[in-house]
């Protein structure tokens, strides 16, 4: 009896115990969504110092995954790069537009503002505009687009402004040696880069450190060759696979009190222009479509067929069912409505295509990745493709992309460069499947591990152009260091 009178305890207790489990899992599920959902009200709100403290006492009370972790980690490391991008005041804005629109009326602010003109957030119940806001608005509201042209005839108001270099004249050499010489890769230039990136003074503990990684040109057979290490500083460094899709250089050195830490790579290598003449009535369906599968599919966060995105792609492409010509009408539509302007930092946008639609505009980056979307959604593949441009004697960072025609095959495409002004077939479409020669490709694809692993948030999520430092103590942000970039062309 007593032997069956401890069973019977034994099994109350069990059954006890799970029903408390039981009850405390369903009460920890229940908590659990209702702070996320807090959170997410709190930074739709716009409160983010209420969102992360939220945050914060997530982490701190939930048991989460470490992916879960680090994803909510990340959210307030994001929340405080937001902030770092939208600085100006609506005082500092209006008098920014003051200069060179005086007629400007609290009337006409109200109406940029909603049309998306002028970038903007409420923060912790302040309004914060994006901090080139007011330059943007020259570049994004076609009125004041016209203004701004008057005012300054000579001033590019793209990328690569003030270019020297006669951008349509290289093309049609470029498309006039592929013709003639029925090669893809063509007009080599040889080219000599040296890049720095210095951290400021203490801003690493003396003793510690300091790990830094600078992007490197990828061997793309043909088109990106001869490349050739002068020399590293310091001089011990790690340099990534030559197929590696982010590469990149690794060294490392400690901090000194007092002292910057000092960071660069300098090399040498060739790279050609590109250009594919492509005849419509050629282009076919896939043939080996497994073999493109990768490049046919979401690749969340950023390329992900919302119904915003889809429904979008439907309406420009309408009944076609040419790839080539669905291309051509994808291209167009993103150059011609989706003007560049300069952007936040990439990590800040939750979904880079889907932000493109919301507001209207983008840089190179955010323009690429919109193309991408919208092409596989279409069915056609497209991958993306960055690094530098050169249009001697400017520079810029800047993104593009590789697209995919049956049977042509893979050829580069630049939609922020976009339509030319052409009466040339060829001309006119070149960057749908051409490139100029001064281009410095680092990556094919985004968001690429490195070569040794980065331990903590990367700076730049999705690109890599100006560099990446840290140490054991996190991440070092782009307010903490400064890079440089020097170039030559070489005879």
């Amino acid at each position: 009896m007593s032997g069956i009178t401890s069973y019977m305890k034994f099994g109350l207790i069990v059954l006890t115990m799970g029903v408390i489990t039981m009850c405390s899992s369903k009460n920890m599920i229940e908590d659990s969504i209702n702070m996320k959902n807090q959170i997410g009200q709190a930074i739709r709100n716009g409160e983010f110092t209420v969102a992360t403290q939220l945050i914060t006492q997530y982490l701190e009370e939930a048991e989460l995954s470490e992916q879960d972790r680090k994803v909510y980690a990340f959210e307030i490391e994001r929340l405080n790069r937001v902030r770092a991008d939208f600085t100006e005041t609506p005082e500092e804005v209006l008098s920014y537009i003051n200069k060179y629109y005086p007629e400007v009326t609290e009337a006409d602010i109200e109406r940029w503002d909603n049309e998306k003109s002028l970038e903007f957030k409420i923060i912790d119940g302040e309004k914060r505009y994006f901090t080139w806001a007011g330059r943007n608005l020259f570049r994004i509201n076609a009125e004041m687009k016209k203004i701004w042209t008057a005012q300054h005839p000579e001033d590019e108001i793209s990328s690569g402004s003030g270019a020297k270099l006669v951008l349509d004249v290289h093309n049609a050499q470029i498309i006039k040696a592929a013709n003639n010489s029925q090669k893809l890769f063509v007009e080599p230039r040889r080219l000599h880069i040296k890049q720095s990136v210095e951290v400021m003074a203490d801003e690493v503990p003396a003793g510690e450190m300091v790990k830094c990684w600078i992007p490197y040109p990828r061997y793309i057979e043909d088109r990106q060759v001869n490349i050739d290490m002068i020399q590293t500083f310091p001089v011990e460094h790690q340099l990534a696979d030559p197929d590696a899709l982010q590469r990149t250089v690794y060294m490392e050195k400690p901090a000194i009190a007092g002292e910057t830490t000092k960071f660069s790579v300098e090399y040498e290598f060739t790279s050609h222009g590109v250009f594919q003449a492509i005849e419509a009535d050629q282009v076919t369906e896939l043939k080996n479509k497994e073999n493109l599968i990768k490049y046919l599919e979401e690749d969340a966060p950023h390329i992900v067929f919302t119904d915003d995105l889809k429904a979008l792609a439907s309406e420009i492409v309408g009944d076609e069912q040419n790839p080539y010509l669905k291309a051509q009408l994808l291209f167009a539509w993103v150059d011609n409505n989706t003007p560049w302007a300069s952007a936040r930092e990439y990590s800040s946008i939750p979904c880079i295509p889907e932000y493109a639609v919301q507001n209207h505009h983008g840089d190179c980056g955010i323009q690429t990745l919109f193309f991408i979307t919208l092409c596989r959604i279409s069915g056609i593949p497209a991958r993306w493709q960055s690094g530098w441009e050169l249009q001697p004697p400017d520079d810029s960072m800047h993104d593009w992309g590789m697209i995919y025609f049956e049977p042509y095959g893979w050829v580069p495409m630049d939609v922020t460069y976009g339509l030319r002004k052409s009466n040339d077939p060829q001309l006119h479409w070149f960057y749908l499947s051409g490139m100029d020669s001064y281009r410095i490709i680092f990556n094919d694809d985004i968001s690429q591990p490195f070569t040794p692993a980065k331990q903590h948030f990367r700076s730049e999520t999705v690109d890599s152009q100006r560099g990446e430092v840290e140490w054991s103590g996190g991440n070092l942000y782009f307010d903490k260091w400064d890079w440089d970039f020097e170039w030559k062309v070489l005879d």
